[in-house]
């Protein structure tokens, strides 16, 4: 399936996406290596995490919808947030990629989700930290993923956050949620 997907994702993408989606591979699957996650389903979730990345707002909305994703005031707004779960659906549906750990991981890459497993945890983390990012925010991050990930994960929606809030743009609720969730006694055991 690898070649297959490479082979697409070569004619969707550009250069840099495609960089950063195989930076995204590699750093999940040793980050689930390090946490005792089975990394060939990282390193899938990885490979398929940004399908939908490139894809223009209309055509997000319109596969959401033909997915049946939940569109809600900030999702329609900003149809970028839609790619993950769009990712997912064209997972499944181009590639034959049915385990629901997989999918849910690639769904919940962008905003979280509380509850997220370690599998979620791991691409969230992989999609911040892979080589091609940088940034002097992404240290501090870089280490703690490979020391507590639910930790890492926090510091995570931390930065988006504040990124966010300094840019003056809407928050989706889930991030906020997955941000509660882990700060909760529940989101830390």
């Amino acid at each position: 399936m690898r070649e297959q997907v490479l082979t697409w994702l070569q004619a969707q993408v550009p250069r840099k996406r495609l960089q950063h989606i195989l930076g995204v591979e590699k750093t999940a699957a040793q980050l689930a290596y390090h946490h005792g996650v089975d990394p060939q389903l990282a390193a899938r979730a990885g490979l398929l995490h940004d399908l939908a990345k490139c894809f223009s707002p209309q055509q997000l909305l319109s596969e959401a919808e033909r997915f049946r994703i939940p569109l809600d005031p900030v999702t329609t707004q900003n149809p970028h947030l839609l790619h993950a779960q769009v990712s997912a659906g064209l997972a499944g549906e181009l590639f034959g990629e049915h385990d629901p750990q997989v999918l849910t991981a690639i769904a919940n890459h962008t905003l979280g989700e509380p509850g997220m497993d370690d599998l979620s945890c791991i691409i969230y983390l992989a999609d911040w930290i892979e080589p091609s990012r940088t940034g002097p925010e992404l240290a501090p991050l870089r280490a703690l993923a490979f020391e507590d990930l639910k930790g890492a994960v926090l510091l995570g929606c931390n930065l988006s956050l504040t990124e966010l809030l300094a840019q003056d743009r809407p928050i989706h609720p889930r991030t906020v949620l997955t941000r509660n969730w882990l700060l909760s006694p529940v989101g830390v055991a």
